[in-house]
């Protein structure tokens, strides 16, 4: 009896402590869509709506680059320095946050989670926008987002600039130890999103924020810039366990066609990206896409777009003078 009552004191406090914990949750989540409401112009698509972020003339002499961002980001990413710049060289400049990220909506839950689905939700959204062929610049989880509309979507790619590209099948894990294993059980990686995992992101959203830059330090103001907190929202970080942990099987999967890539491609990536490792990813990729061109930026990590701006912007724009005009 005196057991049976322990477990119940037990049980009745761990339901007290996630009350609580959702409770700060929500709190948390309605600070951050207060502090970065949408900052442009939605698109309609199958299921609901494509936020995006816009710059530069239209219509554009230059033409279009469409910036598609990294797992844990948003929009304003690739906007806030390279996006910015890419406006002011001419181009128009469509920054759009993925499937569950951002303002847009997950559309079909966790079927949204690979590299296909989410390029035919950005084709649709582009051409629901009127947007054209354009270049497609896509940073580490979004190379694979690249070329998958690339492979699916040929008509809505004018060339492909891909930035330290998650795109070749992942090494194998070894045994995942058993609390991970549970964690990512779909009802438990749903009531962790709810609960705990927002206020523990908060707490690691700096250190986390410094970590990707290594062995470059992150700008001063780049959390802000970037509206990284966005990610901490509950249904945005279920979206975000959903992409990584569907993206190996669908690497495997879409790197035997790459080869049947005809875009005009450049591949951007620095020598010492612990994250996405050139070696692993950029050079062997470089060799599969028929005509494709790297550069690889000595010395810097996986931020590419960040701290090698300028030399981003430079392949930009030399891939859109290579290509007939708009």
């Amino acid at each position: 009896m005196l057991l049976l009552k322990l477990i119940a004191g037990l049980l009745a406090g761990g339901v007290v402590l996630a009350l609580v914990a959702a409770g700060v949750t929500l709190l948390i989540a309605a600070r951050i869509d207060a502090r970065y409401p949408p900052a442009g112009p939605f698109a309609s698509v199958t299921g609901g709506r494509i936020a995006t972020i816009q710059a530069g003339p239209n219509p554009s002499a230059r033409g279009t680059v469409v910036l598609l961002h990294g797992a844990s980001a948003n929009a304003a990413d690739p906007m806030a320095d390279l996006g910015r710049r890419l406006a002011a060289e001419g181009f128009r400049v469509v920054a759009l946050d993925r499937p569950g990220f951002g303002w847009s909506d997950r559309l079909t839950g966790g079927a949204m989670a690979t590299p296909k689905a989410q390029a035919a939700a950005i084709a649709e959204a582009l051409a629901n926008l009127g947007v054209g062929p354009s270049l497609i610049v896509g940073h580490s989880w979004a190379g694979a987002l690249a070329t998958a509309l690339a492979l699916d979507h040929p008509d809505r790619v004018a060339g492909l600039v891909l930035l330290a590209p998650a795109v070749m099948p992942l090494p194998a894990l070894g045994p995942i130890p058993w609390y991970y294993r549970l964690a990512l059980v779909p009802p438990v990686t749903w009531l962790l999103s709810r609960t705990v995992a927002t206020p523990i992101g908060l707490y690691y959203l700096a250190p986390a924020g410094r970590s990707v830059f290594r062995p470059q330090e992150a700008p001063a103001g780049y959390l802000e810039a970037s509206r990284a907190a966005l990610v901490l929202r509950p249904a945005t970080m279920l979206a975000n366990v959903q992409d990584l942990m569907a993206l190996p099987e669908a690497l495997t999967r879409q790197s035997a066609a790459y080869d049947r890539i005809t875009a005009p491609t450049v591949i951007i990536t620095g020598d010492c990206d612990g994250i996405v490792p050139a070696d692993r990813h950029a050079r062997p990729l470089a060799r599969l896409i028929p005509g494709a061109r790297l550069v690889v930026l000595p010395g810097i990590g996986h931020m590419v777009h960040v701290v090698a701006t300028q030399a981003v912007v430079d392949e930009v724009v030399r891939l859109a003078e290579s290509l007939p005009a708009p």
